[in-house]
């Protein structure tokens, strides 16, 4: 019977071991992250790899395959992405999914192997500027020697990959001077720059990760919102909501919801810039050191001065620097002086509404959130009874009137305050105004004294 026991248990086994043949090269080959790098190729893409490179890393997986079919972008995005492939604990390849030009091919030669897929092309490097036209040859000899480091570093022809940024480089049997060069599927196979697939399965299996289970990596939520804020279109709201926050709270007492809300949109738009590798600490520093100055000429050295000049200075130069990046070229600084431009006409046209149009606003006006030019009893406003019934009656000063002082009429006190003269304290006096709380006195003479007539009736109340 025992020895039954042990052949049926040595048959199960085989047969579970036979159903999940997946299951047990998954376990052998562990977990690929898949990494699209598609479309333009900008500075939000590269925190995204980032994270990818990461979660794999912790994830201990066996490979991290970038899906890749972009006509490039920013030179310093596809730098900083090169970056942490490089850097990568996990092996990284290449898997062209149609083309890898400029920037994307940048990529691609920082990893450790590039796939692609038939009707493929890769290179086309040359930076460009937005008008289309070639970059500095700042910008160009500084991507030429990246693609060159990492061409050497994969043990690849170095030359070639200057080709592709540099059109005077000439490749014997590749390309002729003159003419940028651009690799199609079979031509980089040939130069030992890549290796043919037929489709993604293939990759695979020429990995010997053919059981591997596939992690899809996505954009999440935090980096859409970096993207978001940090769009050359949202900038400019969230700088001009950022320095109206500011304005209103220093026009008003204590910290508000205005202040927070200012502080909150500065703090969105150097946040998100600083994330995507926009800004740097330098421009943060420069900002920070323009508000300074500009509080200083505020509340200690009121007036238009020095500080004041160099505090406007220091707050656009930090914004103006915050929106280049590493590599800017003549597009980048095109478009951060046109986030500057709109920023500045945004918050002088607001802040001209907030002074001028809001205060009037008849709906705020009946809503309580502004005052209007008077207040009456109908609107529920009350500053002072008014009394008409106290002109003309007489009391004595019971303190010298230097105008100001007090007046006993009847068994009532009233502050009053002397018309003209000083009335000291004891004299008869008779209110001849009442306006509110401010009550106008003048003392009365007694009759036919030095020959004058009784002065018990005043002209204006006769």
């Amino acid at each position: 019977m025992g020895r039954r026991l042990a052949i049926y248990g040595l048959i199960l086994g085989a047969m579970f071991a036979t159903a999940l043949p997946g299951q047990e090269g998954q376990d052998a080959n562990g977990v690929v992250f898949r990494v699209p790098v598609e479309g333009v190729i900008e500075l939000g893409l590269a925190p995204f790899v980032e994270r990818g490179i990461r979660e794999a890393e912790a994830r201990g997986a066996s490979a991290v395959i970038l899906d890749i079919d972009t006509p490039g972008g920013r030179v310093d995005a596809a730098e900083r992405i090169a970056d942490a492939v490089s850097d990568s604990e996990v092996p990284v390849y290449a898997y062209v999914n149609r083309r890898a030009l400029s920037a994307g091919a940048l990529i691609s030669l920082a990893t450790q192997r590039i796939y692609m897929r038939p009707g493929s092309i890769i290179g086309a490097a040359t930076p460009v500027t937005g008008e289309g036209v070639t970059a500095p040859e700042k910008i160009v000899s500084a991507m030429r020697s990246s693609m060159r480091a990492l061409a050497e570093a994969r043990g690849l022809d170095p030359r070639i990959a200057e080709a592709m940024v540099d059109e005077q480089i000439a490749v014997e049997g590749v390309v002729e001077a003159g003419q940028l060069l651009t690799l199609t599927t079979s031509e980089a196979v040939e130069v030992e720059y890549a290796r043919a697939v037929e489709h993604w399965e293939g990759l695979l299996e020429d990995l010997g990760l053919q059981g591997a289970a596939i992690e899809e990596m996505e954009v999440n939520w935090a980096e859409r919102m970096v993207r978001f804020f940090s769009h050359p279109m949202v900038a400019p709201f969230l700088l001009t909501l950022g320095f109206l926050g500011l304005i209103a709270e220093v026009k008003t007492p204590g910290v508000g919801i205005a202040g927070a809300v200012g502080v909150v949109s500065l703090g969105l738009f150097f946040g998100s810039h600083i994330i995507i590798g926009l800004a740097g600490m330098e421009a943060l520093l420069i900002f920070g050191l323009g508000v300074a100055l500009l509080l200083i000429e505020a509340f200690l050295l009121p007036g238009m001065g020095v500080f004041g000049i160099l505090g406007v200075l220091g707050v656009l130069g930090g914004i103006y620097m915050s929106l280049l990046g590493g590599l800017p070229t003549q597009t980048d600084f095109t478009r951060a002086g046109g986030v500057l431009a709109a920023t500045l006409v945004l918050t002088i046209m607001s802040a001209w509404v907030l002074i001028t149009r809001l205060p009037t606003n008849q709906r705020l006006i009946r809503m309580g959130i502004m005052l209007g030019e008077a207040t009456g009893r109908e609107t529920g406003y009350t500053s002072s009874v008014m009394r008409a019934e106290l002109i003309g009656r007489e009391g004595v000063a019971i303190t010298d009137l230097r105008p100001a002082g007090t007046g006993l009429f009847e068994d009532e006190r009233i502050d009053v305050v002397s018309e003209s003269e000083w009335v000291q304290a004891g004299s008869p006096i008779r209110i001849v105004n009442s306006e509110g709380y401010r009550h106008v006195v003048r003392p009365v003479k007694s009759p036919g004294r030095d020959g004058d007539e009784p002065d018990d009736v005043f002209p204006e109340f006769r």
